[in-house]
């Protein structure tokens, strides 16, 4: 019925957050020049690079919720949108909210959340490479 709108919520703000993450990064980039010729060494993916997978995951999982949710009737283009409110079944809504809604978008931000973590791994294997490489050489 509109389990799709926590997810949809979250996206919201990770969005949000992502958008000031990534203007602090570019500000601390711009102060501090020489930190990218550091990073340039060894690739390293930005933390709003990171979020922003994780607001792909919700946009388009709550978007393509959201078109099953149409396609079956369950929201309409006009008030109240949710045919749950109309019909008097808003305690079930709210009920379907809290488990499905959550569930999902605890799913999702777990599955990100070991993107992330295979990534930054994965980040910190290819420097420990390039340093032992580097020392190597000396």
């Amino acid at each position: 019925m509109a389990c799709f709108t926590v997810p949809l919520a979250e996206a919201v703000i990770t969005t949000v957050a992502e958008k000031i993450i990534r203007a602090k990064e570019k500000k601390l980039a711009m102060k501090n020049p020489l930190a990218q010729t550091e990073s340039s060494d060894a690739p390293k993916i930005s933390f709003s690079t990171k979020l922003g997978w994780l607001n792909k995951m919700l946009w388009g999982g709550s978007a393509l919720l959201a078109f099953e949710h149409v396609w079956h009737g369950e929201v309409v283009p006009f008030f109240p949108f949710l045919t749950a409110v109309k019909n008097g079944e808003a305690s079930e809504m709210l009920h379907e909210m809290a488990t499905a809604g959550v569930c999902m978008a605890l799913v999702v931000t777990s599955v990100w959340g070991l993107m992330v973590a295979v990534s930054n791994l994965m980040e910190k294997k290819s420097t420990d490479k390039r340093g032992s490489f580097a020392g190597g050489l000396a």
